[in-house]
């Protein structure tokens, strides 16, 4: 599943700030030296702020040690579910909703709760949602760490030339049927080998140097990065209830509407074919000047702000639908192992993780938005002060109406590859999106019924 973590690097890293921070050799702690913890995550940009979360951390805590060790996406997972099966797992770990579950099922995460409140957490002070998000069953399973939100990167310089006005990018409509405005703005930045725009009755949709759009088709169950935005704003939602509904609706017209609409946009010529797409990433196509315009996390900030890159872009809002104007909005938590020796540390260390103390911190570098809203505020002033334009992305999550969680449920690692298959044959015209959903969706709410 491609989702806002496949951004991260391949190394396995040990930090080595300081010598008392962390250690790249394994073994118990020694004699007299208190509780090391071990820390996983998997997100490299994120390393330094986490590294001065864990010297202040230290510092206020010198009988506990924190070891951070960063691994990429996919291993990240896989070393965590072998250390899991072995005994040996971290006492602490990034978590995401997708996988939370099958490891909350399997009671291999701590309940927070008896800690929270006698602790006397105010989890009023995060973002709304975000801390529900890890409570089943009345057990809580982590504390917010951050967010993110969606919404349309552009070539700047690309749709000016066009003849597409950035400011009425704020004010983009989207619908299934003519694709709004969107469509239209879209269809002028796609550009053939002869200059011509995609609304030129001479376009040849078969020799195309810019596509007006770069779509995400690795996007899992969830569509997080594209279809799943549009989809609820046509009116879809993913469940009977969320999180831990049961009975998922990828069946519904609306969603076949959109991923139809999709693949409308690769036969008109504006957005390249799945088949003959580029193994590369879409964000380095758009910062290649390949493509105009995509949909984009705030994770991806860093990425399209970076000095580095030759184009100039900037963020709008993603359009207004049937339904209106939707976003997701994503959380991480960080978790603490159930057969961790040193509970009572761990929780030291995640609740710093979850305190003004580290989010403010982490809001400095401006990487991610932390979950606390007082840091999120701070974060965006950072963004401020060196120049980048990002408030589509606060925008959205002060806004209730157009944020929506993403389903967390059962089987979460199961159903993306189902879902994920379905939606790649529609989008390739092996089936219509409506049989290729109606077997997915079969199949996806079948794991639901299983002993």
């Amino acid at each position: 599943m491609k989702t806002r973590h496949l951004r991260v690097g391949a190394a396995l890293l040990c930090l080595a700030a300081t010598s008392t921070l962390v250690s790249c050799s394994g073994g118990s702690d020694s004699a007299g030296s208190g509780a090391t913890i071990d820390y996983w995550l998997w997100d490299d940009k994120q390393l330094p702020a986490y590294q001065e979360c864990a010297t202040a951390f230290h510092k206020a805590n010198p009988d506990i040690t924190i070891k951070i060790t960063q691994t990429a996406w996919a291993q990240y997972w896989q070393n965590l579910t072998t250390q899991l099966t072995s005994g040996e797992a971290p006492d602490v770990w990034t978590n995401q909703a997708s996988y939370y579950p099958q490891f909350a099922t399997s009671n291999q995460l701590l309940d927070l709760q008896p800690y929270v409140e006698k602790d006397k957490l105010d989890l009023s002070a995060y973002q709304a949602g975000l801390a529900d998000t890890w409570v089943k069953d009345g057990k809580r399973y982590g504390l917010p760490k951050d967010w993110d939100t969606m919404a349309l990167v552009y070539n700047t310089t690309m749709l000016k030339k066009q003849g597409v006005d950035a400011a009425a990018l704020n004010d983009l409509t989207w619908n299934p049927d003519d694709g709004g405005t969107l469509e239209q703005a879209i269809a002028k930045a796609t550009v053939d080998d002869k200059g011509r725009d995609g609304l030129d009755p001479g376009f040849d949709k078969n020799k195309v140097k810019t596509y007006g759009f770069l779509p995400e088709w690795a996007d899992g169950s969830q569509g997080q990065n594209g279809w799943g935005d549009l989809a609820a704003a046509n009116g879809f939602t993913y469940l009977d209830k969320n999180p831990w509904g049961t009975k998922y609706r990828y069946d519904d017209p609306k969603l076949a509407e959109t991923i139809g609409w999709f693949k409308h946009l690769i036969d008109k010529g504006y957005a390249p074919r799945f088949d003959k797409q580029s193994t590369v990433a879409n964000s380095e196509l758009l910062t290649a000047g390949k493509g105009a315009i995509m949909v984009a996390g705030s994770w991806t900030i860093p990425t399209f702000t970076d000095p580095k890159v030759k184009q100039k872009l900037a963020f709008a809002p993603l359009p207004t639908g049937p339904s209106g104007r939707k976003s997701a909005i994503n959380g991480l938590s960080d978790a603490i192992w159930a057969g961790s020796e040193h509970k009572d540390q761990a929780w030291k260390w995640v609740k710093f993780l979850a305190s003004p103390d580290c989010q403010n911190l982490v809001a400095k570098h401006a990487v991610v938005f932390p979950a606390l809203k007082s840091a999120t505020e701070k974060a965006l002033a950072t963004h401020k002060a060196n120049g980048r334009d990002v408030h589509v992305f606060t925008d959205a999550v002060a806004d209730k109406n157009i944020t929506f969680q993403l389903p967390v449920t059962e089987h979460g690692t199961e159903i993306g590859p189902i879902v994920q298959e379905a939606v790649q044959s529609a989008i390739l015209g092996q089936t219509s999106p409506a049989s290729a959903l109606k077997s997915a969706n079969d199949k996806v709410n079948g794991l639901f019924d299983q002993p």
